[in-house]
């Protein structure tokens, strides 16, 4: 069973995080009051706009990792081809991890480089999706509308079985109220309000239990259903409640908006799928890499769809959150594409080698030596000559670093000289 609570989250940093997101949407209403708009579908589409906006600096790390592991994936399968099968082999899982670090360090990035950013956007996006589905427990704005009903309808004697009563008369299942002994809590009834549907206040009001403050409920039923309302459609309410009631002489447009918000989540989670770089399938023969790809295939296709069928039974507003974070994303992944195809790989591999030697010099280490052995690994993965030995390999390897260096301009150790070795002996590979 689904349900609404005025509680705010508890779970550490999420609970902070969408407390701070709370008043950011507080303030996007009250900004818009100014202007004579009390609007929470509005402020809903300004709040994914703006808490996306600033995740770009996130998007774009994750999507330079992602074009780096693009052009490492070959290197590293070609690891995992060589070592297949040896799992039991002690020595040869250690020369594995040895020469796939040699693969992360030729590129300057680090293995946790994607959990990293993804570890900082997950609590950023749960706390975003707690603030939309308990928005009178994060908008102060929307919860003082309510909170003379609710102070009213806590002072009757017995409101705790009144309100069972009228919640399973309803149907209203998303709704549960969450107790303090033998009494729902305030917040609890404050979200009962805020799921109300405008012929379900009105019903309310002609409960004889409350007709003491009717006048209260209808002109808080009145401010909230204003506030609520997006092109019609009340946000509170589901979309298969106007199709239903399209069927028994209800409006037939609203129907058609209210169908028109599951396409639209579906429609732009698809837009998002397909404007995300994918990774290139090798046709190597793994079935595990096969299996894994046709797995993300499959999720790609479902989850859009799913989206869609939960759409018909949430509240209008959680779809119209869906809709425009996926707008957002789409338009947002639309112009990091247009940025990362412009960056030459060269460049991220020199700004990665910057930035991991500052950490070195940070940290008090000396700086990373990566040359030698790193090109030594990859080079044996990528190819190794018919009938030469590793001993003339690791040769080659060192005339290649020692005369790279005498022949440069660039200072010996220095991250340039780095930076332009691991290019010089790309390059001499590719002529070979």
């Amino acid at each position: 069973m689904e349900m609404i609570l005025a509680t705010k989250s508890g779970t550490p940093i999420i609970g902070q995080l969408a407390t701070v997101m709370g008043w950011i949407m507080d303030g996007i209403y009250k900004l818009l009051n100014i202007f004579g708009i009390q609007n929470i579908g509005l402020c809903i589409i300004i709040f994914s706009i703006l808490i996306y906006a600033l995740m770009t600096p996130l998007q774009i790390k994750q999507q330079k990792f992602s074009k780096l592991s693009a052009v490492m994936q070959p290197e590293l399968q070609k690891i995992q081809k060589k070592y297949k099968g040896k799992n039991s082999d002690q020595a040869a899982m250690q020369k594995m991890q040895e020469e796939t670090q040699a693969v992360y360090q030729k590129y300057g990035v680090s293995p946790t480089g994607s959990c990293v950013q993804l570890a900082i956007q997950f609590p950023i996006l749960m706390a975003l999706y707690q603030v939309i589905y308990k928005i009178p427990a994060y908008v102060g704005s929307v919860k003082n509308i309510l909170s003379a009903a609710v102070t009213n309808i806590t002072a009757v004697s017995g409101y705790t079985d009144i309100l069972q009563n009228f919640i399973k008369d309803n149907k209203m299942t998303r709704v549960q109220l969450i107790m303090d002994g033998s009494k729902a809590t305030s917040n609890s009834v404050t979200d009962f309000l805020y799921a109300l549907s405008p012929s379900q206040w009105k019903s309310l009001a002609e409960t004889s239990q409350f007709s003491g403050f009717s006048d209260t409920l209808n002109s808080t039923a009145k401010e909230i259903s204003h506030v609520q309302d997006f092109l019609g459609l009340n946000i509170a309410d589901q979309p298969l409640t106007y199709i239903k009631a399209a069927f028994v002489g209800g409006s037939i447009i609203l129907a058609i908006v209210a169908i028109l918000i599951p396409i639209l989540a579906w429609a732009t989670q698809m837009l998002n799928i397909k404007l995300m770089p994918q990774a290139a399938q090798q046709g190597n023969g793994d079935s595990q890499q096969d299996a894994m790809m046709n797995s993300m295939k499959t999720m790609n296709m479902v989850m859009p769809l799913m989206s869609a069928v939960f759409c018909f039974t949430f509240p209008v507003g959680l779809g119209i959150y869906w809709v425009a974070s996926a707008a957002v994303r789409s338009v947002q992944q639309f112009v990091i594409n247009k940025k990362m195809d412009k960056i030459d790989i060269q460049v991220l591999i020199n700004e990665n080698m910057k930035k991991m030697e500052k950490k070195r010099e940070k940290a008090g280490l000396p700086p990373q030596k990566i040359t030698n052995q790193a090109h030594q690994s990859v080079k044996n993965i990528n190819k190794i000559e018919k009938g030469s030995s590793n001993t003339d390999v690791q040769s080659r390897a060192k005339k290649v670093e020692e005369a790279y260096q005498k022949a440069s301009n660039a200072k010996a150790d220095s991250i340039t000289a780095k930076a332009n070795m691991v290019k010089a002996f790309d390059e001499r590979n590719k002529k070979k």
